[in-house]
């Protein structure tokens, strides 16, 4: 009979490579302990992204692996996870309790970024993590619509200074939509947008969160720009369509987070194709390859490509986007498999930049 030594348990631990962080978990020194008593072997793993709905099944595969080496009689796999904190840059408004701020952008509207922020909101509560949701699209909020949260509902405040979020599907929420009737037009300037997002932000009781997704309102303005300067944002995602035209605006966003010194985790590109219901054809209708093109351009990646599809739409429009209605439906798992890998690469690569740069406007 072989004894058991540590390295044939690595060994057999690293036959299992992790999808979403493209390597085995010895590699990725997930692996905390090994405990070797005579024929029987326990296992310690840390995992640095949500994986409660995954951890069991990953364990379950662990443990037959071990168990098959030659010599072990019983093996135990445990897995636990747990996020870090990762924040772009020192100083900034701190927002007690929040260990990272993701914002979700576009260089231009219609190409579904806030449908994008509101599923990968829900695939991250999914998987375990505490979220929450601002919705900073002042002039257009409507990420009370897609949680389902009825017109004219209001939040609590706490002593009259601050906003209780409202929790929808698992979601804690804040959106100026909450504080307005739904007929009312923000008829503001920059500066009082700007104002009005870092009192939304900062005032909100949002309590103890692993993450808080920001729905960016289009372009490269004052909300960005705010937001850039004020908060410690730990990392962006850009949304685009493979247009174009819709690239060529992705990239200024591409261009503002780099030039604030905020990571930009990666690429979603949404309406990749259409799938024809009746006859299953598809089609490249806006294009194809646009994202990767981008994110190759900028040493960045492609976290997903969502289809062009009538029922994601739908979904939303009826208060219950498509991971609250079916988490485990095919075009769920893609939502959810893109909140994985941005997980990851804020874990991965979610660093601080050396110091936050000022920016300045001129007439030049």
């Amino acid at each position: 009979m072989t004894q058991l030594t540590r390295s044939l348990v690595e060994r057999a631990l690293a036959g299992y490579t992790d999808p979403y962080l493209e390597t085995d978990l010895v590699t990725a020194q997930a692996v905390r302990d090994i405990r070797i008593n005579g024929t029987s072997v326990a296992v310690d793993i840390q995992l640095d992204y949500p994986s409660e709905y995954l951890k069991n099944g990953v364990a379950q595969l662990l443990q037959t692996a071990v168990e098959n080496l030659d010599g072990c009689s019983a093996a135990i796999v445990n897995i636990q996870w747990e996020v870090a904190p990762h924040k772009s840059h020192e100083g900034g408004e701190a927002l007690a309790g929040v260990k990272n701020v993701i914002a979700v952008a576009s260089g231009k509207g219609g190409v579904g970024k806030s449908t994008t922020t509101v599923n990968l909101a829900l695939a991250l509560a999914r998987d375990g993590a505490r979220v929450g949701l601002l919705d900073a699209d002042i002039y257009g909020p409507s990420q009370g619509i897609m949680l389902g949260v009825a017109d004219g509902t209001r939040p609590q405040t706490i002593d009259n200074k601050w906003f209780v979020p409202i929790e929808a599907h698992g979601v804690k929420s804040m959106s100026m939509a909450y504080l307005v009737t739904e007929d009312t037009p923000m008829v503001w300037r920059g500066p009082m947008v700007a104002g009005a997002l870092m009192q939304i932000m900062s005032q909100t009781a949002w309590g103890e969160l692993d993450y808080l997704l920001i729905d960016m309102p289009p372009g490269t303005g004052d909300i960005q720009l705010t937001l850039s300067q004020k908060f410690p944002v730990s990392g962006s995602v850009i949304v685009t369509t493979p247009q174009d035209i819709a690239l060529a605006d992705a990239k200024k966003g591409v261009e503002m987070f780099r030039k604030v010194g905020i990571p930009v985790l990666g690429i979603i590109e949404n309406m990749s194709m259409h799938i024809c219901s009746s006859c299953g054809h598809a089609e490249h209708i806006f294009g194809e390859d646009g994202g990767e093109r981008l994110a190759k351009a900028y040493q960045t990646r492609v976290l997903g490509s969502l289809p062009l599809a009538k029922y994601i739409r739908e979904q939303s429009d009826a208060g219950t986007p498509v991971v609250a209605a079916d988490d485990s439906s095919e075009v769920a798992m893609m939502y959810r498999h893109a909140a994985r890998r941005m997980a990851v690469e804020l874990a991965r690569g979610g660093k601080a930049a050396d110091s936050m740069p000022v920016i300045e406007v001129s007439d030049d």
